[in-house]
């Protein structure tokens, strides 16, 4: 999804299911939310807890009661079914460590992919009340309301967010410092909710590396319905099967100039 047009609308029920998995996944998340609770370290070291946990566990119950033909891949019960034409992907909690320290900008993912490629996202902020839904064919909505992303054009006075720029390496940490040079100003945190931003007209780029499926399906639908793009590095759409870096631009021109730096002749 590298433009504004998401594709054909698909069945509006389907919206309706996802926000009420949302629903239910704010819930637990809230139960926990500034408490004194357990934290896990996964296997490659990123924190988990009960809310991650329990977030999941009542979405993926709620799919395969409703939608027992769609298949499944969450952050953190894996996958069933990822080979079959719609798959939900699930990220419970979208910024655990942030979740942990008790600020307030973590968020709960939902998307729905049909062959790959994602056709519906959501992203609430259980703690600050907000939620963008993104639907194929259809504009983005920030709290039931139309929302619309900046139209700002000129590279030079764009600003560019990212969650740390520790997540960048190698050659990877030199393009992207060549982007922070080509915009205006540069800010750093907020997990998918600066994707929510963006979406909203606050901020012009956001760019990240190294992210997993369940970081980046939601997220399309969101970015595309408000008129912005979201692609790879090297400007192809994301799928279940791209890789962990991602582009995301306020408007195409914006986002073809951004891939112009960071893939120069």
């Amino acid at each position: 999804m590298t433009a504004g047009d998401s594709g054909q609308p698909i069945d509006p029920d389907l919206a309706t299911f996802a926000g009420h998995l949302a629903d239910e996944a704010r819930a637990v998340a809230m139960r926990y939310f500034r408490t004194n609770l357990a934290v896990e370290e996964k296997p490659d070291q990123s924190p988990v807890t009960m809310a991650d946990k329990g977030a999941e566990e009542i979405m993926r119950s709620m799919i395969a009661d409703a939608y027992p033909q769609h298949g499944i891949l969450g952050e953190e019960f894996g996958q069933e079914g990822r080979g079959r034409e719609w798959v939900w992907v699930l990220d419970p909690i979208d910024g655990t460590g942030a979740f942990i320290a008790g600020m307030p900008l973590f968020g709960i993912l939902i998307a729905l992919a049909r062959n790959g490629t994602p056709v519906l996202g959501l992203i609430d902020a259980p703690a600050v009340n907000e939620r963008w839904t993104g639907s194929a064919g259809r504009p983005t909505l920030f709290n039931g309301a139309r929302c619309a992303a900046s139209t700002t054009d000129d590279l030079g006075q764009a600003t560019l967010h990212t969650t740390s720029p520790d997540m960048f390496s190698g050659g990877q940490e030199a393009r992207f410092h060549a982007l922070c040079a080509a915009t205006k100003r540069q800010r750093y945190g907020g997990d998918c909710y600066q994707y929510g931003v963006l979406a909203l007209g606050g901020i012009e780029l956001v760019i990240e590396d190294n992210m997993k499926p369940h970081d980046f399906m939601a997220l399309a639908p969101v970015v595309t319905g408000a008129g912005g793009c979201i692609s790879d590095w090297s400007g192809a759409p994301l799928t279940l099967e791209s890789g962990g870096e991602v582009l995301a631009s306020a408007n195409p021109a914006l986002h073809e100039a951004a891939l112009a730096v960071l893939n120069p002749a």
